[in-house]
């Protein structure tokens, strides 16, 4: 039974305290706005500032020439309920299906001819059946390989991720004490998991890895079906979220940077930006960890300087416009090469001729601050490597977008540094990937950290619970 649900017919003032009148969300990415909308469709009157001139955070598009260009590709899993509660809530989910059933083609750049193109999908059979002929027939392991895959995905789906000394162990780690190759690792568990997690095996948590595999492979058969934008993220994370959060009520205040945030002597927020002071009941921070630190009032979390032991992990983007089409699929994911996954962003970016591919590079901590020139001379060779049709095509564009705190870094021990959506200061709630949502760092993250601290904040006062959670909570 959830918080609202059990508290009968009391009317809103006579439960736990009144309901927040006014907020003031600091951050228009994903979590912020997120937060922002749960809020106002509760009644609340709320102001979202974001210091950026548009929405959207760490998943934006920009403009170069006639191009509109993502700073990175995104996806999303089937699984991801709130991000797709969240593509309905700003009516954009017919701009970013999902595949009907999962498949992903995996070229292997050093594969013998007639075996370098290997698939992940899917059947329409119960867990685990539903890839046990993908397994068999996987080409890029060898046939003892894949039992041995077998046995280790039936041990991770015993472990119970609510195990706290899940998170102190390494997934590479337990994945050579379960028999893994160096082959099975790069094959299967790191070409899914370093996409997820912007991690490798060896350096992520094993509580991480083992809730993506958990949830994604082995809880339905559809989980881990594809989606991503076929249009620019401009269109899903700021012109869509900024309609609907007109059409909610709420106030969107960009270029505007929050530099302060304290209580005042009657009990409710303050918030100051550049201009303008902002009172309200309660204030959600939805911003990166270190600049939630240093926006924290004193007493809010017993120890803040946690927040600056959690680490971050790099995206490198390499985008490639080709004046011919190269590529037959909408994507494919590489092995034997230091390409990771390659999407056609043809369409969505708006070209009309040639073809523009974007590659999507996790965990690039040695190549994020290489130069232009450099990764030009590493990675086009190895795109004439894996796709034939580039050999001999002409280059009309080359260019990199470089996050470099892209996501947090998900290493053993972070669990423990993740504060969730409550502090201990009444009426302020954090909100943000980073925090502690059981999530890694992806959009469902974002969106569940924004729904939780609203939650947060009206569960205080006795209000009825996002239906998402109430949905969760009853399943």
């Amino acid at each position: 039974m959830t918080d609202g649900a059990q508290s009968g017919g009391l009317p809103d003032e006579d439960r736990e305290g009144p309901r927040p009148r006014t907020a003031v969300v600091v951050g228009g990415g994903l979590a912020g706005i997120t937060a922002a909308l749960s809020l106002a469709d509760a009644g609340v009157q709320v102001t979202l500032l974001e210091g950026r001139p548009r929405l959207g955070g760490l998943a934006f598009s920009f403009q170069r020439g006639d191009l509109t260009v993502d700073n990175g590709q995104h996806v999303y899993l089937r699984c991801c309920t709130a991000y797709r509660w969240f593509l309905d809530r700003v009516d954009a989910a017919a701009l970013a299906p999902l595949q009907d059933r999962l498949d992903v083609p995996v070229l292997d750049a050093e594969g013998r001819p007639g075996r370098r193109l290997g698939r992940l999908r899917r059947d329409a059979l119960p867990v685990p059946l539903h890839l046990g002929r993908s397994l068999a027939t996987y080409t890029h392991l060898s046939l003892a390989e894949r039992a041995k895959v077998g046995r280790a995905a039936l041990a991770l789906k015993a472990l119970d991720l609510a195990d706290p000394a899940l998170d102190e162990r390494d997934f590479g780690g337990w994945l050579a004490a379960h028999g893994q190759s160096a082959r099975a690792v790069e094959a299967l568990w790191d070409l899914v998991g370093v996409a997820t997690l912007n991690a490798v095996a060896g350096d992520a948590s094993l509580a991480l890895a083992a809730m993506v595999f958990k949830t994604g492979l082995l809880s339905e058969p559809g989980a881990a079906d594809i989606g991503w934008a076929h249009v620019p993220l401009g269109e899903l994370h700021d012109r869509r979220a900024l309609k609907a959060l007109d059409s909610a009520g709420v106030r969107t205040v960009l270029r505007a940077r929050a530099t302060s945030v304290s209580r005042t002597e009657n009990g409710s927020w303050r918030v100051e930006v550049p201009g303008e002071t902002l009172d309200a009941d309660a204030v959600v921070l939805a911003v990166p960890q270190r600049e939630t630190h240093d926006l924290l009032p004193g007493g809010a979390l017993d120890d803040p300087g946690r927040l600056l032991e959690i680490g971050t992990a790099p995206i490198l983007n390499v985008h490639v416009v080709y004046d011919r089409k190269v590529l037959g699929r909408p994507f494919f994911a590489a092995l034997g090469s230091p390409v990771q996954w390659v999407f056609d962003r043809t369409e969505a970016s708006g070209l009309r001729h040639g073809q523009y591919l974007a590659l999507s590079q996790s965990a690039a901590r040695s190549e994020i601050d290489a130069p232009v020139s450099v990764l030009r001379e590493r990675y086009l060779p190895e795109l004439e490597r894996l796709l034939p049709g580039a050999r001999g095509a002409g280059v009309q564009d080359f260019f990199v977008t470089r996050e470099r705190t892209a996501t947090f870094a998900p290493t053993p021990g972070v669990g423990r540094l993740r504060p969730g959506a409550r502090t201990k200061a009444p009426g302020l709630y954090l909100a943000g990937a980073w925090t502690a949502t059981g999530w890694p760092a992806t959009m469902e993250s974002a969106v569940r950290s924004g729904i939780a601290a609203a939650d947060a904040a009206l569960a205080a006062a006795g209000r009825p619970r996002h239906r998402l959670l109430d949905h969760e909570e009853a399943a």
